[in-house]
């Protein structure tokens, strides 16, 4: 299996003789302006014409990368965070590691797919993803106490209570190199990342958080288990509510939604049909 070890200041992944040298994020902060898509894996993504935007970057997420090969587009960053989807669909997520310039993957997620391909990873620009206060060797403080101790940090913005524990996990990070908050949903930690990358202009496909829409690339016989339905309420919606408020309505960074049937409320991102979607993008 591979291991987490320290260099110097170089992190690696060791298993044996072979050795996978970590990018720092900081290495790839505010290097990159312009218009980004997020491809997220909800049914309406299947729908979407992304071929006749080729030429903008992309973030693939999970199984939507199986669109983007489809295509013929290199997507500049494949992101995982679930070690169960590469346990359950490892394929898949060798296909982002073959095909995007860029991983953002967190340390099971990399073993998992280390295991299915040991040589998968050789030569490729990793990326360790690490939520916030989770960070790998280090003991995590309660919810409530590392929501208290980042208040002042400009970084990463949270709530914080003294009464209510879920408040103290909602948040949104400026930068990476200090970790990400989950939200349950891969496709928030991938807008995270868009601000990170200094993208000021993201799209999102494909995000319908609608368990029962399923995802484009699989029928209902045989498709994985999701809890869409069960953390909507209680971190989905909160956390893009919070980067509504606190970023978007705060800074030059702009997120919109081009699933129509999304369930996330357009007083939070605004939906776009494909004809507003040219008029943003027009140069």
């Amino acid at each position: 299996m591979l291991t987490l070890e320290q260099e110097g200041n170089q992190r690696v992944l060791r298993e044996g003789d072979q050795c996978i040298f970590l990018r720092d994020f900081d290495d790839c902060r505010k290097h990159y302006s312009g218009n980004l898509f997020l491809l997220a894996s909800g049914r309406s993504a299947a729908a979407f014409p992304v071929a006749k935007y080729a030429a903008f970057p992309f973030i693939a997420m999970n199984g939507s990368i199986l669109r983007l090969v489809q295509e013929g587009i290199e997507p500049l960053f494949y992101m995982c965070d679930d070690s169960s989807f590469v346990a359950a669909r490892p394929d898949f997520a060798a296909l982002g590691a073959k095909h995007a310039r860029h991983l953002a993957m967190n340390l099971e997620c990399l073993q998992a797919l280390h295991e299915f391909d040991p040589g998968i990873l050789s030569g490729k620009r990793v990326y360790l993803l690490e939520r916030v206060n989770r960070y790998y060797g280090k003991n995590p403080l309660s919810d409530r106490r590392f929501a208290w101790s980042i208040r002042k940090d400009s970084d990463l913005i949270s709530g914080f209570s003294l009464f209510r524990q879920k408040t103290n996990r909602i948040g949104f990070s400026r930068n990476l190199q200090k970790g990400y908050f989950g939200s349950r949903t891969i496709v928030y930690g991938a807008t995270q990342l868009a601000y990170h990358l200094g993208f000021p202009k993201v799209f999102i496909i494909g995000m319908d958080l609608r368990a029962s829409m399923g995802r484009f690339y699989e029928q209902k016989q045989g498709a994985l288990p999701t809890s869409l339905d069960m953390d909507f309420n209680n971190f989905i919606l909160p956390s893009f509510r919070l980067m509504a408020k606190k970023i978007i309505a705060q800074e030059d960074f702009r997120v919109f939604n081009l699933s129509p049937e999304s369930r996330l409320p357009t007083s939070i991102l605004p939906k776009i049909n494909l004809e507003q979607l040219h008029q943003f993008i027009a140069p």
